[in-house]
């Protein structure tokens, strides 16, 4: 007899047919020996229609009142799922998030859940009874007693988060497709279903496919182990099964907000290599990393910042041994990378930095978390450590920093993020010049037999923020995002370019970023007005942008997978505008209109479509 929490999304249970359907399907679930607790959204379009009513009442409703209305779509969910067990013969209580104990910040529209008093809800458990819960929705932990809901993707959320509570032997999130897709099957109807993916890959591929599955859930799941799986509501297919490694005992309390970061890691066995001013034109990346993929070079960190011009700055990072292969190809490929349609162009430099170390925080609470990176770029300041490079990931911040500065940083970022020292260390081959590292949180071996990139995944609602000629000195970083995670805004990829100017004796350098779209303008706004006054130069917004990502455990180590990504792109002549990668993830801006097109030629490139066409259904 197993423990189960299922959780049925909107179109699941969009109707009373539907509805009906789900009880059966918990009915037969029970009737096998099984405790069930379900956990639903509002039906079909109830939320979006709520949403209408409050904004003809109101264009910019009280946050507080939002979540009132919002909660009741859900209220209605589990009453009528609660009555179509009783006809069944089933005993079942319906639950709001408050009656079940979701205690919750007081964080109206985005509450993060603090814990859940599951006494109640296993006693009803106990009786032999299903209940059935309102996700999205919990109830402040102060004295008022107020209903908060828990944003986009609550209902994965809160699923989950019961799951972990009561230490349930899986979570099964039913939704309006077979499991976890290569992409998105209403863009590539040949999309092919996993049978697993590593919670690691999940986190990465937030956006993937019908978006399944919500980060926050993911995150949950892989911190406290919940095993996980997304099935189809409409059939009877076994869906495709979330892994994560063995939890360490991470406490319930403070369960969404405890511990962003699990590790502070670093590699000094590290070299920079860029070139500057390349060609701003397709083809580019995929000439350079196909002649990379060639020699055998593999590469860790890849950016391409923001172009300037009519050309780019692209820079990588390889470990020492390699570094003199490395900086030949770069070196024989420059002068063939020259613009031929501006000959007054200068040629491509290649630049080499050898004493670097690369500097990295790590964990799946980051997630939605603004001020994370903004305090990592801030201690690395107060301790006086200056940036070169930044890549960032959904679960990872890294920096490259100046190799006589990497115990300092280490010792700065463990005392800021609280990571206590372990006995293994992650220092590069040979060196000893930096301090022991913690246990490094690397990401999960790729699964057996899978193949090194799992899936596609595009971002059509980001823009790019781009400044230009930031002082660089230490503190810059952390002042813009610092200033950015105080607006409650969140960065995505950040790209800070190789070229350095001097300008009036001060080195400066360009910074871009980009956010969520709906974050742009007034992003734009507020840095524009602290720009003069802090010295920064000229903030450019370009709402026109798409990110295309590849994801996969088993790319690490395998140099042609980024060449592949860049070829498939420069035969449908799309130019890439940024770079940004992470040690399983590559991801590319490129511009809107051509984001369909690119995740399509991607897919298509690694071959990961299947014999099956996938129809969402409606």
């Amino acid at each position: 007899m197993a423990l189960i929490v299922q959780k049925y999304g909107g179109t699941s249970v969009g109707s009373v047919e539907r509805i009906q359907a789900v009880a059966q399907r918990v009915y037969k679930t029970v009737k096998a020996g099984n405790s069930i607790v379900v956990v639903v959204s509002a039906m079909g379009k109830t939320t979006d229609g709520l949403v209408k009513l409050a904004n003809e009442i109101s264009p910019n409703p009280n946050r507080r009142e939002m979540d009132m209305l919002l909660s009741t779509g859900e209220q209605v969910t589990i009453a009528l799922l609660s009555m179509a067990l009783q006809e069944l013969g089933q005993p079942a209580i319906s639950m709001t998030g408050a009656q079940v104990g979701i205690v919750t910040e007081a964080e109206y529209s985005r509450a993060r859940i603090l814990h859940i008093e599951t006494t109640r809800l296993s006693r009803h458990i106990n009786e032999g009874k299903v209940v059935v819960v309102a996700g999205f929705q919990g109830i402040s932990s102060a004295g008022e007693m107020e209903i908060t809901t828990l944003g986009r993707g609550g209902s994965d959320t809160s699923a989950v988060a019961i799951a972990a509570a009561l230490r349930a032997n899986f979570c099964e999130i039913y939704t309006d497709v077979p499991g976890i897709l290569t992409t998105d099957p209403r863009l590539v109807a040949e999309a092919q279903l996993m049978d697993a993916i590593t919670c690691d890959e999940m986190l990465e591929l937030a956006s993937l496919g019908a978006k399944v599955l919500h980060p926050r859930a993911v995150e949950i799941a892989r911190n406290y182990g919940v095993p996980l799986v997304v099935r189809s509501s409409w059939t009877d297919q076994p869906g495709t099964w979330v892994t994560s490694a063995k939890p360490q005992g991470r406490s319930l309390i403070n369960l969404e907000i405890a511990r962003p970061v699990d590790a502070v890691e670093f590699d000094t066995d590290q070299a920079k290599v860029a070139l500057l001013r390349v060609p701003d034109k397709p083809g580019v990346a995929a000439r350079l990393f196909g002649e990379i993929s060639r020699q055998k070079v593999d590469v860790d960190l890849i950016i391409q910042s923001v172009h300037e011009g009519n050309s780019n700055d692209i820079a990588f990072t390889v470990t020492t041994p390699i570094l003199k292969r490395a900086e030949a190809v770069a070196t024989a490929i420059a002068p063939a990378l020259r613009s031929q349609s501006n000959p007054k162009l200068e040629e491509a430099e290649v630049m080499v930095e050898h004493n670097i170390a690369k500097v990295s925080i790590a964990g799946a609470g980051m997630i939605g978390r603004p001020g994370v990176a903004a305090k990592m770029f801030a201690t690395l300041a107060e301790a006086g450590v200056n940036i070169q490079m930044i890549s960032t990931s959904e679960v990872k911040v890294s920096c490259v920093v100046d190799a006589a500065e990497c115990d300092r940083a280490v010792l700065a970022l463990r005392a800021a993020f609280e990571i206590e020292a372990g006995e293994q260390g992650s220092k590069g081959a040979g060196e000893s010049t930096c301090i022991d590292s913690p246990l490094p949180l690397r990401p999960s071996a790729p699964l057996p037999n899978s193949p090194p990139v799992r899936g596609v995944a595009l971002d059509l609602n980001q823009a790019r923020l781009a400044i230009r000629q930031l002082p660089d000195r230490p503190g810059m970083a952390a002042k813009l995002f610092g200033l950015l995670a105080q607006h409650n805004i969140s960065v995505d990829m950040i790209i800070q370019s190789q070229r350095c100017r001097v300008i009036d004796g001060v080195p400066r350098r360009d910074i871009a970023f980009t956010v969520s779209r709906i974050d742009g303008e007034n992003a734009r706004e507020m840095l524009t007005q602290v720009a003069a006054e802090l010295g920064w130069g000229e903030v450019v917004l370009d709402s026109a942008i798409a990110k295309v990502s590849i994801v996969g455990a088993g790319m690490v180590g395998q140099p042609g997978i980024a060449a592949k990504m860049f070829e498939a792109l420069a035969k449908q002549q799309i130019n890439i505008q940024m770079i940004a990668t992470s040690e399983i993830k590559i991801s590319c801006v490129v511009a809107q209109e051509q984001g369909v097109k690119a995740l399509q030629a991607i897919h298509a490139a690694f071959e990961l479509a299947g014999s099956e066409k996938f129809v969402v259904p409606a």
